[in-house]
């Protein structure tokens, strides 16, 4: 390679050499900057030479580095993803969405795993993937203290937060947690109950705060009471450890359970304990994973568009890196009520 080559590298795949871009300038009878300003899109090519380029690439099977790319854009096309316990359907549904909306914009997704959403793990995160090079960083921010870690990030920096609350120094997408509850709520209500327990998730949770606040504002405006709140950590086993509870307390025909592992192990606990759902108890869960149609019986349950979150989380970041200013935007992506068999009207006899 002669000394004004362009930045690449000649390397092997299937056995040959890999061709560059000084290759596609000989075989097209062009300068490697037109065959640059080709890559790039630039207006002024000729079609005609333009079409000749474009030709020899597909003979080649020429692939353009990304380092190179990266040296005359000053840009990677790569995505940094702040994530933690993508066991969860939400956070793990959350990545994927990322990761579709990422790849089909042309852009790759570098994932930093964190242990916690302490301050110093979420700010050391996103040094490590502005490090690596990523144009702009997402970071899925569920619970209050990865909110306050975003704050700590210097506005340079484009950045997302996924959830992140109403905070107005940072931009945010969010799914209408309030909304979603609120309809599950409302949705029990027009079915004659009198009123609705809920199972909330754990402290700390944004999304565990306003599911309880769209349930307790629905109560409050029906007009109806509003019973003790119950708490869960997520997970099926919890559901079903407050399920003796629930028995044990009389009038109770409808309980909104904040997601749908959960509202699994309390349907579990009430066929052992001899009570048929929807006649005795109406059951709503949230989240609508892909299970929740296959329950005993099928759940009832508020649907998130994980892959309208991506969309959105991609457009909000896209729009910070082109123009170089950090948005303030706060996005939200409305939630959809499936009706399915856990829900029924009121027994009369209650």
């Amino acid at each position: 390679m002669t000394e004004n080559s362009p930045p690449e590298r000649r390397v092997k795949r299937g056995g040959r050499r890999a061709a560059v871009m000084v290759d596609v300038a000989k075989l097209a009878g062009v300068s490697h900057q037109t065959v640059s300003r080709v890559l790039h899109d630039s207006p002024h090519v000729h079609r005609e030479t333009r079409e000749r380029v474009l030709e020899a690439i597909r003979q080649l099977d020429y692939r353009p580095s990304s380092v190179a790319q990266a040296l005359v854009t000053g840009r990677s096309r790569t995505l940094g993803v702040v994530s933690f316990d993508t066991t969860l359907y939400g956070p793990a549904s959350t990545l994927l969405g990322l990761e579709e909306a990422a790849h089909d914009a042309g852009y790759g997704v570098s994932i930093a795993s964190v242990k916690s959403l302490s301050r110093a793990s979420v700010v050391d995160a996103v040094k490590r993937l502005c490090d690596q090079g990523a144009d702009g960083v997402v970071v899925i921010a569920p619970q209050r203290s990865a909110v306050d870690a975003l704050r700590h990030i210097t506005s340079d920096v484009p950045v997302v937060a996924v959830e992140g609350g109403p905070d107005d120094s940072i931009p945010v997408v969010a799914v209408d947690q309030h909304g979603g509850a609120a309809a599950a709520t409302r949705h029990l209500l027009d079915l004659g109950h009198k009123t609705v327990w809920h199972v909330a998730g754990p402290p700390d949770w944004l999304e565990a705060d306003q599911r309880i606040d769209g349930w307790r504002s629905t109560l409050v405006a029906a007009g109806v009471e509003r019973p003790p709140l119950l708490r869960g950590d997520w997970s099926a086993r919890s559901g079903y450890e407050l399920g003796p509870q629930l028995v044990r307390t009389p009038g109770i025909t409808a309980v909104f359970v904040a997601n749908d592992q959960m509202a699994l192990g309390l349907l579990r606990f009430l066929h052992e304990a001899g009570r048929d759902v929807p006649k005795d108890i109406s059951i709503v869960g949230f989240d609508d994973i892909p299970e929740a149609a296959y329950f005993t019986p099928p759940l009832t349950t508020v649907n998130q568009d994980f892959s309208a979150l991506g969309r959105r989380c991609l457009h909000l970041l896209l729009g910070q890196i082109e123009s170089g200013h950090r948005s303030y935007a706060h996005v939200v992506v409305e939630t959809k009520l499936v009706v399915r068999k856990s829900t029924a009207a009121a027994p009369r006899n209650r």
